[in-house]
């Protein structure tokens, strides 16, 4: 008898559920069911810009709602989101970290990049500071925890995210960009997958938003490593090859 796990997916800083929809049709074409949620503040959700662990309590949420067994997905930021998650979570039977942040306890974004070796990516000069005055004047309303924000610039986005995907795609993805809460970059990790249920890492050799070598690194923390020739964004990019991949993990023999 063969078991399809439901996908969960998690998107990473500035994105929302939207950059997951082509991998979703294509794992339709699998016969895997697949979900993706907006993480506060971001995409159609209505709710304030938040942290890290609010972040990570939507993750929660969202999981608990699905029946059995469930493979979780994060992309980059999304990665510290999803080791948060692990603290609450006892139905996950495989955790994938796509270009991410594969996490100990007590790391973060931040402290990790910062214990690596220096390594220049264009998402350094991407990033553009959000004044929280002119943030909320626009409409937008964040948690009380959220203190400094950022975007990316537009001009400078198809360089550093989906610098190989094709261009009136990357053109779309750039108009949905949003504003993250830079805070949770810094928070540490509570819990993590690492040593607790079966981690598989993408690696993407044409990033330029996480160095490959630091992808690398995170890699050999996790159980396998697939590289995948890809810009940060392999679910615009690569839909077909993610799917493939991610259809053969959540189709497993029961």
């Amino acid at each position: 008898m063969t078991e399809r796990r439901p996908i969960l997916f998690v998107h990473g800083a500035w994105h929302g559920a939207w950059c997951w929809t082509q991998v979703q049709a294509e794992l339709d074409r699998h016969g895997v069911a697949s979900y993706a949620i907006d993480l506060p503040g971001h995409g159609m959700s209505l709710d304030p810009l938040a942290d890290l662990y609010e972040d990570a309590g939507t993750v929660v949420a969202a999981a608990e709602a699905i029946h059995g067994d469930i493979v979780l997905v994060g992309h980059s930021y999304g990665g510290a989101v999803v080791s948060e998650a692990m603290a609450s979570l006892d139905h996950v039977s495989h955790v994938v970290f796509v270009a991410a942040f594969a996490l100990h306890v007590g790391e973060s974004v931040l402290s990790v990049l910062r214990a690596m070796p220096r390594a220049e990516v264009g998402l350094a000069k991407a990033q553009m500071a959000v004044g929280r005055d002119e943030y909320e004047r626009l409409g937008g309303a964040m948690a009380s925890t959220v203190t400094t924000l950022t975007a990316i610039d537009p001009a400078l986005a198809r360089e550093v995210l989906y610098g190989t995907t094709d261009e009136q795609v990357a053109r779309a993805a750039i108009d949905r960009l949003d504003t993250q809460a830079m805070d949770s970059f810094a928070q540490p990790v509570t819990g993590s997958a690492l040593g607790i249920v079966p981690t598989t890492y993408v690696r993407c050799t044409r990033d330029a938003a996480v160095h490959p070598s630091h992808q690398e690194a995170m890699a050999n923390r996790c159980d396998a490593d697939v590289v995948v020739d890809s810009d940060h964004s392999p679910f615009l990019g690569r839909p077909t090859v993610m799917a493939e991949l991610l259809a053969e993990l959540a189709i497993a023999s029961g």
